[in-house]
């Protein structure tokens, strides 16, 4: 395999290629200048500094039709990608609470599987061109990242609250429309936002950086792509050591004919003990995918991490286990679960996820209400920067972009579709609905913008917002405080999403409308994935249980404070709401103290990687600074190469583990409904 996928880099040509040898779907609109294309620098300055006009991005960048964009086998290629990815995502945040972004990765997997089928082919199959690849990474990205981001959160927590899945029919609707409403919403948003302003959409530039390295045929650029390869047959291999006995039967032939038991080659972590008593998630987990997260997330996030787990194993943890005993005919005092040959196992995150739940809940809406300039030019569209373009390259520009007749054909069927679903399903009345659709519509602005400056799309305080604000507006109603929150925040995902990757085609001279078609239709391939990936990696509310999954836990704990009123948390063990309170005052805290006094944030903690801590168990934030702390070390070593080489190389474990996990998983559930 690792041969094959070489010999397919050697034989890659140099530059963007030759023409596909199957048509584009439709050919741009305006076709482009004559003069050759752009060197990479020209393209990048004109890219990213705010002085430079559209004019000269149509003049010297923009492609028009020397090149295809949005073919069938970009499309079925980016589809195929997305679809895989969108189940790593969703076992990524039942597993630890976050997603992550496809775009890089697909154009990597993408160029090596294209490659290696012209190996094998003879030849015989002309190369993608570097737009085809780009309209494929918009596929991809949204298939992977732009569908399911609150399925596992929302429709989780529900199930949590309700004991059972809602209909697929149901999640399949929901899914495909908020995702659609964000692909829509951001329409208005690109010209402004990518094109004058150019924001920096960091993914944007690195994925596009990616591209350009990858058909520049340079040695750094092979050895990165062979980096991610590498990271992603390690992490698959970590991932099948350490498949539960039994996960997979199709294995069980094989494993007794070669003598091995796959716990047996890595012990089950979890289940250490401290000062004798045995601890839940106390252990080492070698796991790829969260040492990859920790070396993407860095020491400061993930240090926190580990230094609020130590906190709560060694500090708090006897503690509450004292308090446990002292109360124990009281259930909600309870840190502790019988175990079957006898004994006591104690489940600390049981208790200490309500201290991470406020801490992470009002850091990110204080973090929110500071960043009330962004807040505001998000709503605002006066040019910054540059004179008015002429009237002729308006109308080319025109041309080129999306129109906003486009975002008003689509809104429309889709509100309606939002607004019966959320009838129909949740029982939630048409003007809440709407109220629910219109303030997606503004939180999405915000998320975008925030992408833009800073590569952190504030999910989660976005959802916060629509919660707190259905909390107001329909009280005491669990579904409506969910699924408002869902819709927020799977449209600002998805709306983030087409910024970033519409900033990459605009370094790269493509054109707005293929990668806008391809976003839209990569929201088809994500949905046909992960919704079955769903039901079948989560079968009923034990195996999402067993997941421990973070996020779906905070926001459980959340609807339950928001809906139950001062009942829910009368219902509290005194300890657990001084747990809220402390994580309410350092939430407000630290952010502040980050905001006017900047000198200071080195030496302080992460409010996430805090919050998470608490949140998480042991042996996931050992695994995040074991990460973190390679990264480091290795940049002081040789720090170029670990500029190159560290984030394809935590791309690939990443992607490798959850990819397969989620496999497993699914594998598992068939046979389990088959037997």
């Amino acid at each position: 395999m690792l041969i094959c996928i070489i010999f397919a880099f050697v034989r890659a040509p140099a530059g963007l290629g030759s023409a596909d040898s199957l048509p584009p779907l439709s050919s741009p609109t305006q076709p482009g200048p004559d003069a050759p294309p752009p060197s990479v620098e020209d393209s990048f300055a004109i890219g990213i500094d705010p002085g430079r006009t559209e004019a000269e991005w149509y003049e010297k960048v923009y492609q028009g039709d020397r090149m295809p964009q949005l073919t069938i086998r970009a499309l079925v290629m980016g589809g195929i990608i997305g679809m895989f990815m969108s189940a790593a995502n969703l076992y990524t945040t039942l597993k630890i609470g976050w997603s992550f972004g496809v775009a890089i990765t697909a154009v990597v997997i993408s160029f090596v599987t294209w490659n290696l089928l012209r190996t094998l082919t003879g030849g015989r199959l002309s190369q993608m061109s570097i737009l085809e690849n780009t309209c494929m990474a918009s596929t991809a990205s949204a298939a992977g990242y732009s569908t399911g981001s609150t399925i596992a959160t929302g429709f989780g927590a529900l199930m949590l609250i309700e004991g059972h899945h809602q209909p697929w029919l149901v999640v399949a609707i929901f899914t495909l429309c908020t995702a659609a409403l964000g692909v829509f919403i951001a329409v208005p948003m690109k010209r402004q936002m990518v094109n004058r302003e150019k924001l920096p959409f960091p993914t944007g530039i690195a994925a596009a950086t990616t591209l350009r390295s990858l058909y520049s045929r340079g040695r750094d650029a092979l050895l990165r792509a062979y980096v991610l390869i590498g990271g992603l047959i390690a992490g698959m291999f970590v991932a099948l050591l350490k498949a539960p006995e039994g996960a997979v039967k199709a294995l069980d032939t094989f494993l007794e004919r070669a003598h091995l038991r796959l716990p047996d080659l890595i012990p089950a972590a979890g289940y250490w003990q401290v000062n004798g008593r045995q601890l839940l998630g106390f252990g080492f987990d070698p796991s790829l995918l969260l040492i990859g997260a920790g070396m993407i997330v860095g020491v400061r996030v993930a240090l926190s991490m580990l230094a609020g787990g130590i906190l709560l194993y060694f500090v708090v943890g006897p503690q509450l286990i004292a308090l446990d005993a002292a109360h124990a005919a009281d259930p909600s005092y309870l840190v502790s679960i019988p175990m079957i040959g006898g004994g006591m196992l104690y489940h600390l995150p049981r208790w200490a996820l309500w201290g991470g739940t406020a801490l992470m809940v009002f850091a990110s809406l204080t973090a929110f209400a500071l960043q009330w300039s962004t807040i505001a030019r998000a709503f605002s569209f006066r040019k910054k920067g540059g004179a008015t373009a002429p009237a002729e390259v308006d109308a080319r520009m025109k041309a080129v972009e999306v129109p906003v007749s486009w975002m008003i054909a689509g809104l429309v069927p889709i509100t309606i579709a939002m607004l019966l679903v959320q009838y129909v399903a949740f029982h939630i009345n048409l003007w809440l609905g709407l109220v629910a659709v219109a303030l997606s519509f503004g939180l999405s602005m915000v998320a975008s913008r925030a992408t833009g400056e800073t590569d952190t799309t504030p999910i989660g305080a976005m959802g916060k917002v629509m919660q707190l604000t259905f909390a107001l507006l329909s009280p005491g109603n669990v579904q409506h405080n969910l699924i408002s929150a869902s819709t927020a925040a799977n449209s600002a995902s998805a709306s983030a999403d087409l910024l970033t990757d519409l900033k990459s085609g605009y370094l790269l001279g493509a054109n707005p409308r293929r990668q806008f078609q391809a976003q839209f239709l990569g929201i088809f391939f994500g949905t046909l994935a992960v919704v079955p990936a769903w039901f079948l990696m989560v079968p009923d509310k034990a195996a999402l249980e067993r997941f421990n999954p973070p996020a779906t836990n905070m926001w459980k704990a959340v609807a339950d404070v928001l809906t139950g009123g001062g009942n829910a948390l009368e219902k509290l063990p005194h300890s657990a709401q001084v747990a809220i309170l402390v994580g309410a005052l350092l939430g407000v805290l630290l952010p502040l103290v980050e905001k006017l006094a900047p000198r200071f944030r080195p030496y302080l903690p992460s409010t996430m990687g805090l919050g998470l801590s608490w949140v998480l168990q042991f042996k996931d934030c050992q695994a995040f600074a074991i990460g973190a702390v390679i990264v480091w070390i290795w940049t002081r070593i040789h720090k170029k190469s670990s500029d190159s080489y560290s984030i394809p190389l935590a791309s690939g474990f990443i992607a490798g583990e959850s990819l397969l996990a989620a496999g497993i998983a699914i594998l598992g559930t068939l046979i389990a409904l088959t037997s």
